[in-house]
């Protein structure tokens, strides 16, 4: 994400790189160009001038240390006021009601029904929560069995009223559904127009007045950039919303309207959407977006992920394999399943300090272990176990039975093996020794 704005601004930064002090003259030719990077992913020149003369008057103000260059501190400082841009801590949703009610809104398009859904399944399974989804929108074909199919997948109670085009009696009839059926959150899915009208404004504004939500969410584009910030300014303005959520940030994204929604309607952002699956929701920290922006990583948020799939029991039993030497096809297996489970693979390696720039002209598929899968699932359960037996002509039938070669096959042999000695090496600690390095990267100093 942001790719093109973060090469920019490294291109800004290499002017100060072999200087030996910060001074007038090489940070206004920097701040200049960082200027010019956020202009061009269409953040506002009134809020690019503002932000630049921020910075500019922090690098002035600071010393030098021997062991800091020029351009680590104005990478440090950016990073800073990046960081307060956004909106400098995270936010979180409010869910102190019983039950919580949750308010929806936005543009047709912008993804509210997809996020709705993807807000109730990170409810249940991160939360611990019992969400009812409500079908708010009557008048977009298909919402209402789309909402259905989605809190089918996502396990969770979808209310609708059968032939109603009352959004407000749908919405108030839901709270005391959510009460009966002992719901705690109650998400309610609005309808949206294609532009900003009258009609849909009075509507939403009655609904909102008739269920006093204890959050009120705006969901926008964040592909349409300024035009995402110019209808949060629109929707604030009638409806005094309470946060904001980013859709589509994994696609084409210049980046203008993360970084300068907060200043325009100052209302936080509080999730953000990077993909089409129910899982594919995060919740935004300001500081850590700042941090992939300038190509430092996210490592905080790779450790959580690793972390929710990590369990210790199995941890354990896999230990105990690798000690004697007894890791297997089936165990490498299951560890390519938790990694699925954390995300998109090119997403996740972006995450690793110095990676996004490697990546970026990587063409790594959503499903990019599907290859491997093919080979494993085509092995016998004997093969699995004992990798010793595969010969040439049991690896010419895995290659057929699997759609690949005898090379992809021998690929994967030979990385097995690897993969065996290294987590041998590590079996004193095995898992905890991973989870123990990558906790100390989450608390390492930030530049």
């Amino acid at each position: 994400m942001f790719e093109g704005l973060s090469e920019k601004l490294e291109r800004s930064f290499r002017i100060l790189k072999g200087q030996g002090h910060i001074t007038e003259v090489n940070v206004a030719e920097t701040v200049k160009e960082i200027r010019r990077a956020l202009i061009d992913a269409d953040v506002s020149y009134k809020i690019a001038k503002q932000f630049t003369d921020e910075v500019k008057e922090k690098a002035l103000g600071q010393d030098v240390l021997n062991a800091v260059s020029p351009g680590q501190l104005m990478v440090k400082v950016v990073r800073d006021e990046m960081s307060a841009l956004m909106g400098g801590e995270k936010e979180d949703i409010n869910l102190q009601g019983k039950p919580a009610v949750i308010l929806v809104s936005g543009l047709q398009g912008s993804g509210k029904t997809t996020f709705s859904a993807k807000l109730a399944n990170f409810l249940k399974g991160k939360k611990g929560k019992k969400p009812l989804l409500v079908a708010g929108d009557v008048y977009r074909p298909a919402a209402i069995e789309q909402l259905k199919v989605l809190g089918e997948q996502a396990g969770v109670e979808v209310f609708t009223v059968e032939g109603s085009k009352e959004p407000v009696k749908i919405a108030k009839q839901s709270i005391k559904h959510a009460r009966e059926a002992g719901c705690d959150v109650v998400i309610v899915d609005t309808a949206g127009r294609l532009a900003i009208d009258a009609q849909m404004m009075e509507e939403i504004s009655a609904i909102k007045k008739s269920i006093d939500p204890h959050e009120t969410l705006f969901v926008v584009d964040s592909m349409t950039g300024q035009d995402a910030v110019n209808t949060a300014r629109a929707f604030n303005e009638q409806l005094d919303f309470d946060g904001v959520v980013l859709t589509k940030l994994d696609g084409d994204t210049r980046g203008g309207a993360a970084l300068t929604i907060k200043a325009v309607v100052d209302k936080p952002i509080k999730f953000v959407g990077i993909g089409e699956k129910l899982d594919a929701i995060d919740v935004f920290h300001p500081d850590r977006m700042a941090d992939r922006i300038l190509g430092m990583g996210d490592i905080v948020s790779l450790v959580e992920k690793a972390q929710e799939q990590y369990d210790e029991t199995e941890a354990k039993k896999l230990q105990k394999k690798i000690a004697r030497n007894q890791f297997d096809f089936d165990d490498f297996l299951s560890q390519i399943k938790q990694i699925k489970k954390m995300g998109n693979v090119k997403d996740l390696m972006g995450m690793i300090p110095g990676m996004g720039k490697a990546m970026k002209n990587l063409d790594i598929d959503d499903d990019a272990f599907r290859g491997i899968e093919a080979i494993i699932h085509s092995m016998t359960p004997e093969e699995r176990k004992n990798p010793r037996l595969l010969n040439g002509s049991r690896r010419r039938r895995i290659a057929f039975g699997s759609g690949t070669d005898v090379q992809e096959v021998n690929r994967l042999i030979k990385q097995f093996g690897e993969t065996s000695k290294m987590m041998k090496m590590m079996s004193g600690g095995g898992g905890k020794n991973m989870m123990r390095m990558m906790r100390n990267m989450k608390n390492a100093p930030r530049p």
